[in-house]
């Protein structure tokens, strides 16, 4: 039973039962005698390992063998650098510019090269909503969008038809949220310190015709080399791959992203319903643009933001403090997060209006 109820960004709360079942065979996997961590990467038992975790992932994203599968370190933030260098044909790339993540992506393409166009932009709204954007893509070498965006609290719910031009997507917060048709994307990249497990991967599915280029690129930076060596060329994160197979096991027994999605919606609304009446707390977020992963709020009083978050801290609340540059609160709700979780998240809330005398019950 968890002490506390982890609402952090990332590292973001793991499934219990993947805990757990780490914990069982962390000092022998599989009867070996070795922890999953000693195991050499060359070794069968772990090719074995990236191999089914592979096949976890394509089944639940029903991934076709058009696209290649590649387990990847360095955050998605160096994809930020590795796509531009990659993907570049005539050097200019359309971005969809909704928030820190997105405004971070398009700094890294500028900077290896790459002339960046901002298609669409909610800038001029503190990032609340998703802009409209063209129809119109030609000329570029891919759209890049980020489909959740951690710190605003805002999603994307259709995507932009960009016909032979490939569409880019940072999956990082939402991926696996719910059922996804990856037939519109040349590229998904995500993080995996939110809904996918642990820090230390990053996972990208890639159609195969992007994977061929005449850049002269470093090895470590090359998808194709990536590709070729199965996501082997030098040590991969070995363990953090091995906790994915494990959530991925956990996610089909929740009975896969449809039933995941349903959770999830119903999580975000518990907690959308009781912000948008409070007299204390207010969404940052209005309208068909809110996020079910990442819901930031707050007081209008930056003091009163300190106090609550204090009172969080006391009451087995964890991590709500909003990201540094947004500041208030916010309280990422993942796969792994519990409508309990959720529910207890708002107890603690109508006691510190009810405590400031501002209750609304």
């Amino acid at each position: 039973m968890r002490e506390v109820w982890n609402f952090s960004a990332g590292p973001a709360q793991i499934p219990y039962e993947v805990l757990q079942k780490a914990q069982e065979e962390f000092l022998s996997y599989d009867n070996s005698g070795m922890s999953i961590v000693e195991i050499s990467h060359r070794s069968s038992a772990f090719i074995k390992v990236m191999e089914e975790t592979e096949r976890k992932l394509r089944s639940l994203l029903h991934i076709s063998d058009d696209y290649g599968v590649l387990f990847l370190q360095g955050g998605a933030s160096l994809q930020f650098a590795m796509i531009p260098m990659n993907l570049k044909k005539i050097g200019k790339a359309a971005y969809i510019n909704t928030g820190n993540w997105s405004v971070k992506a398009a700094e890294e393409a500028e900077r290896v090269g790459m002339q960046v166009d901002v298609i669409a932009s909610s800038d001029d709204k503190n990032f609340n909503y998703i802009p409209a954007w063209p129809t119109d893509f030609s000329g570029y070498d891919y759209v890049h969008i980020t489909s959740n965006n951690t710190l605003e609290g805002t999603t994307f719910y259709e995507f932009p038809q960009t016909g032979d031009v490939p569409l880019v997507a940072d999956m990082s917060s939402n991926i696996l949220s719910e059922p996804l048709d990856v037939s519109q994307f040349g590229l998904i990249y995500a993080g995996a310190q939110k809904n996918l497990g642990i820090a230390g991967l990053t996972v990208v599915i890639i159609k195969k015709d992007l994977l061929k280029h005449q850049n002269q690129l470093p090895k470590m930076l090359d998808f194709n080399q990536h590709y070729e060596k199965e996501s082997a060329y030098n040590t991969p994160p070995t363990f953090a791959i091995y906790i994915l197979g494990l959530v991925l096991d956990w996610v089909a027994e929740q009975g896969g992203l449809e039933r995941i999605a349903e959770r999830n919606r119903t999580k975000a609304q518990l907690l959308y319903d009781y912000l948008d009446q409070s007299e204390m707390f207010q969404p940052t977020v209005f309208g068909k643009d809110r996020s079910i992963m990442n819901i930031p709020f707050i007081t209008g009083d930056d003091a009163l933001d300190k106090e609550f978050i204090q009172y969080c801290e006391q009451h087995k609340i964890a991590t709500i403090k909003g990201h540094r540059l947004i500041g208030g609160m916010r309280a990422s709700i993942y796969n792994a997060m519990p409508i309990e979780g959720v529910q207890a998240l708002i107890d603690v809330m109508q006691a510190f209006e009810d405590l400031k005398g501002r209750g609304t019950n």
